[in-house]
């Protein structure tokens, strides 16, 4: 007897209509859609078009220093540390500090230099998106915390979040391995051809080169700032919606409301965040909450938590790690490894960074512990 099988369709209205009946039972219908269309409509134009101006000047800056061997040189002083720590060659030291500087997807702009990515087998270049994303706006959370009146402890978070991403670089490897072993051996492109390039006399005048490196480079960054416009508009949108709550008046169809499904959720298991992090008080869960879709929505909310005298010095560390490693890892992850080629990979690099911002915020947690003890 024939099997009667359900159509793929079918599971797809369902899920589709029970996500958007809850909101809209919620939000109210017109409130829901408006939220949605205004809130991808800020993200648009607060955030993609603003991380496109840091990829064009980043994309641009790392060309420069691949024409000039910059990149060589770094590869050649910090191969000792980056081999044994994160599996990588030393040149990706460079993708850790531009992202540092600005954020997740200019590690991007490098990457999709062949140049840069002539040092990489394909496992290592795979896993170049939790390295980079895991120093994500690492100086602009650093710079806010000591803000907020706290020196020491961005410091140790800044630790933390180190650690996190040697965790989430090497558990991504592994994933990736495990299901391609044939890329643990694959160059991304022939190193011999690509590095060599790199090796021969230039005919151009300095002034050229300059000009060639930077205009290359910053049209490789507006290519890298399109392909992410899709991940961010649609994930983070939707993470906002579940993560904030209404507006002081109520639901008013504004952008960033939202029914705070996110925070109800983690509330239900605050005791394991104060055995693993510390927190005392639960609304510190917001922060790493917040994190996921956008580490610069999550700061906004440290200055009423150290006003109100939830958020002490273990805070400020387990949420500088946190939110440094994680930084809105959720709405990014999947526009990076698209622009890598990748996509199919997206969900393994999820796991693997949640495990590596996790893994952050303890170490943060039991730096300050001992920290506290001298």
């Amino acid at each position: 007897m024939k099997r009667l099988r359900i159509p793929d369709g079918i599971p797809c209205l369902v899920i589709i209509g029970l996500i958007f009946g809850y909101l809209g039972s919620v939000m109210g219908l017109p409130n829901m859609l408006n939220t949605i269309m205004k809130t991808a409509h800020a993200l648009l134009l607060d955030t993609v078009f603003y991380l496109m101006g840091i990829c064009v000047i980043t994309g641009a800056l790392g060309r420069l220093f691949i024409e000039f061997g910059v990149v060589k040189l770094i590869e050649r002083l910090l191969r000792p540390l980056m081999k044994p720590l994160f599996n990588l060659p030393g040149v990706a030291s460079l993708g850790a500090v531009v992202t540092f500087l600005s954020d997740n997807p200019a590690i991007i702009s490098l990457a999709q230099d062949k140049r840069f990515a002539a040092y990489f087998k394909k496992y290592q270049y795979i896993s170049l998106t939790n390295f980079g994303t895991a120093f994500g706006m690492g100086l602009l959370v650093i710079v806010f915390m000591v803000g907020q009146g706290f020196y020491v402890e961005p410091f140790i978070g800044l630790a933390g979040a180190f650690v996190g991403c040697v965790v989430s670089t090497r558990i991504m490897q592994r994933f990736v391995v495990k299901a391609y072993p044939q890329f643990a051996d694959e160059q991304v492109v022939e190193e011999p051809l690509e590095v060599a390039a790199e090796e021969k006399q230039p005919h151009e005048s300095l002034f050229i080169r300059i000009l060639n490196a930077l205009l290359d480079g910053g049209r490789s960054g507006v290519d890298v700032g399109i392909a992410i416009i899709p991940g961010v508009l649609i994930i983070s949108t939707f993470v906002m919606i579940l993560t904030f709550g209404p507006s002081a008046t109520g639901y008013t169809g504004a952008a960033f409301e939202g029914v705070e499904l996110l925070p109800w959720l983690a509330n239900q298991c605050a005791w394991l965040f104060e055995w693993l992090f510390g927190f005392t008080d639960p609304h510190l869960i917001a922060f790493p909450i917040t994190a996921l879709g956008a580490v610069g929505a999550a700061l906004s909310v440290v200055p009423n938590f150290v006003a109100e005298g939830w958020m002490d010095g273990n805070a400020i560390a387990v949420c500088t790690a946190i939110g440094m490693c994680w930084s809105g890892y959720l709405s990014t992850h999947t526009a990076m490894l698209d622009s890598l080629g990748y996509r199919q990979l997206t969900s393994k690099a999820i796991l693997a960074h949640t495990i590596g911002g996790l893994a952050a915020a303890i170490v943060a947690h039991w730096i300050y512990l001992l920290y506290a003890l001298i």
